[in-house]
């Protein structure tokens, strides 16, 4: 039987609070067990520059909640702002959130949103994660010049994005412009 909106609703609320806990603890792959269904899929494509396609909880665990939000990210929230329903979907809009705050009492953030597919049991069954790269790298480099970057995430996260990124956009460039 499908479930209810109330029911929907309830599945976001959950995922938001287990959000908050898990930015708490530093620990995310807990969360695939929690809302994933066995053979959910999840989708980011990190604007071009990078694929990132699991098609199980196991393969979510290893890399959206594992490799992916675990090594350097340490200090990091992605807290839900809000959500909506329609019919078995969630739409989040969430932060990357970066450790500490600016000088004005400001949040280092920039937004994301996610399409999540809830099936009959409760169960996520697809996901699509969407946020501007340029921005968030924009982000990092703020929070370097501020002495709040991780030196493992920008070895192993931000300069290789950041490269891919120039590769990807200087393609096709007339020579003058590069």
């Amino acid at each position: 039987m499908p479930l209810t909106r109330d029911q929907i609703e309830a599945r976001a609320v959950a995922l938001q609070v287990a959000f908050v806990e898990a930015a708490r603890r530093n620990e995310w792959r807990w969360i695939a067990d929690e809302f994933y269904a066995q053979d959910c899929e999840y989708v980011c494509e990190y604007a071009g520059t990078m694929l990132v396609r699991a098609r199980s909880r196991d393969e979510i665990r290893a890399t959206h909640y594992g490799r992916d939000m675990m090594v350097g990210w340490e200090g990091w929230s992605f807290p839900i702002e809000r959500y909506t329903t329609h019919g078995n979907q969630i739409i989040t809009h969430w932060w990357n959130r970066g450790p500490g705050t600016r000088a004005d009492g400001s949040h280092y953030q920039t937004p994301g949103v996610s399409f999540i597919t809830v099936n009959d049991d409760g169960l996520f069954t697809s996901q699509l994660d969407l946020f501007d790269l340029a921005h968030q790298m924009h982000l990092c480099d703020e929070l370097d010049a501020a002495g709040l970057l991780s030196a493992k995430l920008k070895e192993l996260w931000v300069v290789p994005t950041k490269q891919r990124l120039i590769e990807m956009l200087s393609r096709n460039l007339p020579a003058a412009a590069r």
